[in-house]
């Protein structure tokens, strides 16, 4: 019973984070709710007892991602009338695809409740249980050839980044570190010998 008076907490608190994403006036009050959301969702993963999911949310998205965002949306300047502008030209799709969501989530619901999919709650997992460990051991062993090949795209994509920000043009400067470590004293420094009194004069 009180497994599930915190699951409708904060799943209510996820549900109206989403909305003051959805219909706050300020990009960075969106961004904000956002983070709420995400932090809600972690929570929702850890009362599911996938903790390892949770703190990847937290880490990932929370840490760096919404960071970014928050950044990005604090540094451009965003002319909010054509964000208002873009909101009501796309009310009718927005609501069209809510309205379908709706309609799944009831239709779930209702299957649920008559027995239609059958019995599928979350199996009681035996003490000591670590979902991580055995996430770990899914990716190594069954798995371990699709997680090298992401990881050889990704650093693949760090490659190409670093490549396309590095490349020659006009007004760039780049660093020499040979030319840094073999400058000496006299190459940077002048010695400039002060006038007197008498000769400024």
């Amino acid at each position: 019973m009180f497994h599930a008076i915190l699951f409708y907490s904060f799943a209510a608190v996820l549900i109206g984070a989403s909305l003051g994403v959805i219909f706050s006036k300020n990009p960075v009050h969106a961004v904000m709710f956002l983070v709420l959301a995400f932090f809600q969702s972690a929570v929702l993963w850890l009362l599911a007892e996938a903790e390892f999911l949770a703190i990847v949310l937290v880490l990932v998205y929370v840490g760096a991602v919404m960071v970014l965002f928050l950044f990005v949306v604090m540094m451009l300047d965003i002319n909010v009338e054509e964000v208002r502008g873009g909101f009501t030209r796309y009310a009718g799709l927005g609501l069209a695809v809510a309205g379908l969501m709706v309609f799944e989530l009831m239709n779930l619901v209702w299957m649920k409740s008559e027995g239609v999919l059958g019995d599928n709650s979350f199996a009681a997992t035996p003490e000591g249980y670590s979902n991580t460990k055995a996430l770990g051991a899914v990716l190594y062993t069954e798995h371990v050839y699709a997680f090298e090949i992401a990881a050889v795209i990704l650093l693949l994509a760090i490659v190409a980044a670093i490549t396309l920000t590095m490349r020659k043009r006009p007004g760039l400067k780049l660093q020499n570190i040979a030319k840094q470590v073999a400058v000496k004293s006299t190459d940077r420094v002048r010695l400039v010998k002060g006038m007197d009194t008498e000769g400024s004069k």
